[in-house]
């Protein structure tokens, strides 16, 4: 075999014959590492004709259901047979255990599961499942391994209907010099494993690490690669999760799924504004209930804004959860046409339970959560309030 000496950024994918100090498609400065790859000789290799869309094998299988509620939701009804599901998100925000959950789920319909580790042995994994209260199923096999070539000789002697594996940046193809992580192993692995889901049918899920900036580790290889790609989002510090489709070949990217991180896992919530709004009878000033849309579902969430007179040069302006320009447009709002002195006030906007909200139907929640706390007049418990808010101080309709 030749054997042949790439540059590849560590960030994009990039592939140069010789060392760049900065990569040409990103711009990302010391991200290209060096990497020995075999080139395999060509061999025969049987090649499937073309085919009229008339003389194609219409026969569907249908999804089946994961076992959670919110998880089949997000993938648009169920998982489909032969597809690849990418499910991301940072280090202990429960996606191990999401995933044991739903393998175990899987089992239990009489399907064959394959669950693969490489982060932990599988001592290690019986006492999570343990800690989580899954029993061990007759149908749900687990391994522990990080050669992609014994992965690969699993599924061919087991044949699952189903793959789990934790994670693809551990998993290393024994044909590439580069360590386990690099771009090109990332690569390679879940093009092997997607061609074999595609061949047998087989729904295969990898869990994937992400990077400090926050972005699956290796994106523009693994996001085109794979059928659907989930996130994770939520902080560590706080019970609830939320998962998002990012991608989706087969259903919509405008769903997502609401879990609580319990004892025994993470479980599905089934009011969801529950865990936005604060428990108490009284409500303080700067207190402002508003409806928004997450998905396809409306949720009740709290915004909680806090004005006190500042003693600086420049008065803070600190927000959580809501997008900070959008927060400052506002406050010249109320200045300019409500007449609102707060250019020496300090303000702090929260929006409780963690959440990110981008949609302008908050702006009206808002401007009042923050004329009750200069005031210090608290708003009616039971007003819900929704609307854009546009320059001329004019409250605009949402759809």
């Amino acid at each position: 075999m030749k054997k042949q000496t790439l540059f590849i950024c560590q960030n994009c994918g990039y592939q140069s014959k010789g060392f760049l100090g900065r990569c040409p498609e990103c711009e990302s400065w010391d991200s290209m590492i060096e990497e020995l790859k075999e080139q395999e000789p060509k061999s025969a290799v049987s090649i499937k004709p073309a085919q009229l869309l008339s003389d194609i094998d219409s026969e569907f299988k249908e999804r089946f259901l994961t076992g959670n509620g919110e998880f089949d939701t997000v993938l648009g009804g169920g998982l489909v047979a032969g597809s690849v599901v990418l499910l991301g998100g940072r280090p202990g925000i429960g996606k191990s255990t999401i995933m044991l959950q739903i393998a175990c789920n899987i089992a239990s319909t009489k399907k064959k599961v394959l669950y693969v580790s490489g982060e932990e042995s599988l001592a290690q994994i019986k006492m999570r499942a343990a800690r989580l209260k899954i029993e061990g199923k007759e149908q749900l096999y687990f391994l522990s391994e990080t050669n992609l070539e014994y992965i690969v000789s699993q599924i061919e002697s087991l044949s699952p209907e189903c793959l789990v594996l934790d994670s693809i940046q551990v998993v290393s193809h024994p044909g590439l010099s580069s360590s386990a992580g690099t771009i090109s192993q990332v690569k390679e692995s879940a093009q092997v494993l997607t061609r074999i889901a595609k061949e047998k049918g087989i729904a295969v899920f990898l869990i994937g690490h992400v990077t400090k900036e926050g972005s699956l580790a290796g994106p523009m290889v693994l996001e085109h690669i794979v059928d659907t790609v989930l996130y994770f989002e939520g902080e560590s510090f706080l019970s609830h999760r939320i998962l998002r489709a990012i991608k989706n070949r087969f259903g919509s990217t405008n769903e997502i799924g609401l879990f609580e991180m319990a004892e025994n896992g993470l479980l599905e919530v089934k009011n969801p504004s529950s865990l936005f709004m604060l428990e108490g009878e009284e409500n303080a000033a700067g207190n402002a209930i508003v409806s928004t849309m997450e998905g396809t579902r409306p949720l009740l969430v709290q915004i909680q804004a806090l004005v006190a007179k500042s003693y600086q040069g420049f008065p803070l302006r600190r927000t959580i959860g809501l997008d900070h320009n959008r927060v400052t447009l506002l406050t010249a709002v109320l200045e300019r046409r409500a007449g609102l002195a707060l250019y020496n006030q300090d303000i702090f906007i929260n929006v409780v339970g963690g959440l990110k909200i981008s949609e302008p139907a908050v702006d009206l929640g808002v401007v009042l959560a923050l004329t009750s706390a200069l005031n210090n007049k608290s708003l009616q418990r039971d007003l819900i309030v929704f609307g854009e808010v546009g320059l001329a101080g004019e409250v605009r309709k949402v759809s």
